[in-house]
């Protein structure tokens, strides 16, 4: 695989300073162009062998292009913020809008494969690594990112020779560490693995391209003019959105039965059963989220549910009973314009907390197959692979032992149209009615079928659904506590890998 990247290939001085200057303007003329139309970003990752000319590159880069526009992450060892959130997190919250281009020196790649080369993790471990980078470039292709792989190879003997001749020359010693040296004597297996790499994550939407590293001038003309041709070709198809391909015609509910009507809506609790309930899980969920073994989880408690339902009432009964500082509730509403420059869970990762706090979602990520799929905010395509991309994004959530505890509340359209009234009928309820409530109960049955569809397709064995009678409220909150402190006292009690 490496081979072709071994040939020698050179550039002389002359060749160089005569091609670098058009280069660099048509790279600064296809970076206004891409900023003015800001309907896609591009994500280079900057990957490969030690001392064969990473970090030069991406300076060149840096040099040539206009900074406005441009991004740039040395995604070295992760800090402690860092490792406290899913592996994922750092790079997320990193990405480009739409119109700029993001570059990184240093990946998604970079840990899974120094890992294997030290033993710490397994071949399956890798496997695993990799089939959630090929996932994740996927999503991001599919949102519209434009993705371009380097990987910068050296042969043994060529590492050798520029690791030598950066560290004899006083003004070039500091690019090269004790781990550098490290990395070479493990030359081989970094090949192997590298190889591996490579043929795994090579795909139409995020293909690597391998570059011989040895000779500066080969290597930066070579990147520059891929990277122009690439975004280049990308304006010229801008028309024609990513998200127009034809999605797979939906799927029937996994049982044929509507799980929403078969709730019973009639359960009720009295008000004094409700506020002895009410003070036991409180006091129960204080004491859980003060105790020392909750510094080591993370809880995403989610809220979606019919309009009028009882999720603020709800949400209120458990921040009552958490120390101010240690959660944060996240209302969301329509996205702002940051927000629709990035890929629609970027605005949800950001939120992600730390260990040892609670982070309460008002309405959710799964806006995209409710709202957005019945008011058609988005294309069929977009939402039909969001319920892939979510169990994903929880699924990464799991693994880095957050508790991700989700709640659908659900009343009668009786209910609805009663709570409704009331809220106009009484003054300080008034903000929470509007004409968009009333327009979406004309599309109960819409809404109805995208929320079977969504617990069918979403309700995991690491994150399932917790469906809530919500018709009476003291019954709704009572059970959302209950079943709060029951996830957090499981995840407390599972015994460490």
């Amino acid at each position: 695989m490496f081979e072709s990247a071994e040939l020698g290939h050179k550039i002389d001085k002359e060749t160089y300073d005569r091609e670098v200057p058009p280069l660099r303007a048509a790279l600064l003329d296809a970076q206004m162009d891409m900023a003015k139309l800001a309907k896609f970003p591009v994500i280079i990752l900057v990957g490969g062998v030690d001392g064969a000319g990473r970090g030069e590159t991406v300076n060149l880069l840096n040099e040539w292009m206009d900074p406005r526009y441009l991004q740039t992450h040395g995604m070295g060892d992760p800090s402690d913020e860092e490792l406290d959130r899913p592996m994922m997190w750092r790079f997320w919250r990193e990405l480009p809008p739409k119109g700029q281009i993001g570059i990184f020196l240093g990946s998604w790649y970079t840990w899974p494969i120094i890992n294997r080369v030290q033993g710490i993790s397994k071949t399956a471990d890798l496997d695993q690594s990799l089939e959630r980078a090929r996932r994740l470039e996927t999503m991001l292709a599919d949102e519209g990112a434009l993705i371009l792989k380097f990987w910068m190879h050296l042969s043994r003997e060529k590492q050798e020779k520029r690791l030598k001749v950066l560290e004899k020359d006083p003004k070039t010693r500091w690019r090269v560490t004790e781990r550098d040296w490290e990395h070479y004597k493990k030359y081989d297996k970094f090949r192997t693995v590298g190889e591996s790499v490579i043929r795994h994550t090579s795909t139409a939407e995020a293909p690597w391209t391998i570059i011989e590293g040895y000779d500066p001038h080969y290597r930066s003309l070579t990147i520059g003019k891929i990277i122009l041709d690439a975004i280049r070709k990308r304006l010229d198809d801008a028309d024609q959105k990513i998200s127009d391909v034809s999605a797979p015609p939906p799927l029937p509910s996994i049982d044929n039965l509507n799980i929403i009507k078969s709730l019973d809506l009639k359960q009720k609790l009295d008000k004094k059963t409700y506020q002895d309930e009410l003070e036991k899980y409180q006091g129960k969920l204080a004491l859980l989220t003060r105790n020392p073994k909750f510094k080591k989880i993370t809880v995403i408690a989610m809220f979606e549910g019919n309009d009028a339902a009882g999720k603020g009432g709800a949400i209120r009964r458990i921040t009552g009973a958490l120390d101010a500082r240690y959660y944060n509730v996240i209302p969301v509403a329509a996205p702002t314009e940051e927000e629709r420059a990035q890929p629609y869970l970027w605005r949800f990762w950001r939120h992600i907390p730390r260990r040892g706090r609670v982070t309460i979602f008002d309405r959710s990520w799964y806006g995209r197959v409710l709202v957005e799929r019945v008011e058609k905010y988005c294309s069929e395509a977009d939402w039909m692979r969001a319920y892939s991309e979510i169990n994903d994004f929880e699924a990464q959530l799991v693994r880095h032992n957050i508790v991700v505890v989700k709640f659908w509340l659900t009343i009668s359209q009786e209910e609805q149209l009663r709570r409704f009234k009331e809220r106009e009928a009484i003054a300080f309820k008034h903000f929470k009615i509007t004409p968009d409530d009333w327009r979406n109960r004309e599309k109960w049955t819409e809404y109805e079928q995208a929320v079977c569809d969504m617990v069918d397709r979403t309700s995991t064995e690491i994150a399932p659904w917790t469906l809530v009678e919500a018709n009476d409220k003291n019954f709704a909150r009572i059970k959302i506590l209950k079943t709060l402190c029951a996830q957090i006292e499981a995840a407390m009690q599972k015994k460490e890998p």
